[in-house]
């Protein structure tokens, strides 16, 4: 068994470390330097006792930080499922790694631990927060992403309220690549101090469905970027067909690939 697996073992099942938690108890301000952060909405005290699976759309590389200091604010204990590639990283892997992280490692043939880890993680009443999308959305309107079933299936097979979040704002701290843009990008973020939004909604209604019935983890995965879809139009009413800020180092796909292209979710879902 690799080492990894063992010490991330142990890691699902407790609390997550102080440290972490008090950087995001405390860690508000710090966000707020980069821009106005404004959450929105709330999860009852009844769902923050259990386990929950937070699935936010994914805009930027600091959309993380947003979400993870808007989660504490409103209560809840954020870990994340995190590639293995950053988990590798000097200096940060370790440190996500000690604050109760899990790794994915996507493609390899360990990958399936990943899963042995969500479940320790969840019967120990876990706040899991996963991208669906599994990548910033490549939409040209940076719409939500259908993404893959992964999340659905979690939530479908362990029974655990999903909890949509939607955010904007967080894409114009920093760029999407090439370093000297994110850097600059960032320093400027203070002075530009774009609006960070973030929006926890309803859980989404899964009733009906379940795990390994055919075609289900795909009406569970659409009917959670429904939910995210829906809950991010108000936040971004002004800027509906593109976003207005302009990232040239955002990868774009040709075509829409978006769930739900300019946020027009139909009233009726499977």
């Amino acid at each position: 068994m690799s080492d990894w697996f063992e010490r991330q073992q142990r890691s699902a099942a407790q609390e997550p470390w102080w440290f972490w938690r008090g950087a995001l108890r405390y860690g508000w301000p710090l966000v707020s330097v980069f821009g106005s952060l404004r959450v929105t909405g709330g999860v009852s005290e009844q769902l923050r006792r259990g386990p929950l699976l937070i699935a936010p759309n994914h805009i930027g590389n600091f959309d993380t930080f947003v979400i993870a200091i808007a989660m504490a604010r409103i209560g809840l204990r954020a870990r994340f499922l995190i590639t293995g590639g950053i988990m590798d990283a000097p200096v940060v892997g370790p440190l996500l790694d000690r604050s109760g992280n899990l790794r994915v490692n996507r493609g390899k043939v360990d990958a399936m631990r990943s899963m042995q880890l969500v479940d320790i993680a969840l019967q120990h009443g876990a706040h899991l927060c996963i991208y669906q999308e599994g990548r910033v959305s490549l939409d040209p309107g940076l719409w939500p992403e259908r993404g893959k079933t992964g999340l659905a299936r979690i939530a479908l097979d362990h029974d655990v309220p999903v909890i949509p979040v939607a955010q904007w704002g967080a894409h114009e701290v920093t760029k999407y690549e090439d370093l000297r843009a994110m850097l600059t990008s960032t320093a400027t973020s203070p002075l530009r101090r774009p609006k960070l939004q973030v929006h926890f909604g309803e859980p989404v209604d899964l009733s009906g469905l379940q795990n390994g019935r055919p075609g289900d983890a795909i009406k569970a995965r659409n009917r959670i970027a429904a939910a995210i879809t829906r809950d991010l139009v108000p936040l971004r009413q002004d800027e509906l067909e593109r976003p207005r800020f302009r990232d040239e180092t955002r990868p774009i796909a040709d075509r829409p690939t978006a769930a739900f292209p300019g946020g027009v979710v139909p009233d009726v879902l499977p």
